[in-house]
């Protein structure tokens, strides 16, 4: 399959889930709490920006790992035109919380469908601000993540929202302390790792 028509079959999905995603953020009350300044990271307000989500995640000194990764896995242009919300792992959390190697391994073009996977596991359609969060399961546009609420603090799987709200033109940033994977996938990137 060749790049255009996989970048098609994103898109076409992204639109799909988005639908099913929004659905479920639309029948449920919002929440009144903010959840702004989390952890040490200083928080951006939430206002109109003119960056789109790539832009703003490069002009941060917080995510370059993920801005090589989208860029690798070819979904800068999905990002900055689509809305979407992004539970965005910070350099340290891809340092962290992966194995060592797994990085690296999946910037090779080799692994572009395997990287893919992931990043779409911290992506949702639309834009969904932390005060629209509620405790339950949120779907991505790879599988779906647990989120719980409580006073001042956002879980997401098991990473902590450090810095929430962070806006862009298209939609809005949530840093994470953690890069969040479902269990098989996890385990996809550890047994690929242990052949090399």
């Amino acid at each position: 399959m060749n790049i255009n028509k996989l970048t098609q079959l994103f898109t076409k999905l992204a639109l799909v889930t988005g639908v099913v995603g929004m659905s479920a953020f639309a029948t449920a009350p919002a929440r009144a709490e903010s959840y702004g300044n989390m952890g040490n990271m200083q928080n951006m307000q939430m206002s109109a920006s003119n960056k789109n989500l790539v832009e703003v995640a490069v002009a941060s000194d917080s995510f370059d790992t993920l801005v090589k990764a989208v860029q690798a896995a070819g979904l800068a242009d999905t990002l900055a035109n689509g809305s979407y919300t992004v539970f965005a792992p910070t350099d340290e959390a891809f340092e962290q919380s992966l194995p060592e190697g797994a990085v690296a391994f999946l910037l090779q073009p080799e692994n572009k469908d395997l990287l893919r996977q992931v990043l779409s596991y911290h992506v949702t359609s639309g834009k969904v601000t932390s005060n629209q969060l509620q405790t339950g399961t949120v779907d991505m546009l790879y599988g779906g993540v647990a989120v719980r609420v409580a006073p001042g603090k956002v879980i997401v799987n098991n990473a902590s929202v450090t810095n929430a709200n962070i806006a862009a033109s298209n939609g809005v940033i949530h840093a994470v302390n953690r890069v969040l994977l479902p269990q098989e996938l996890r385990e996809t990137i550890a047994s690929r790792l242990a052949m090399q």
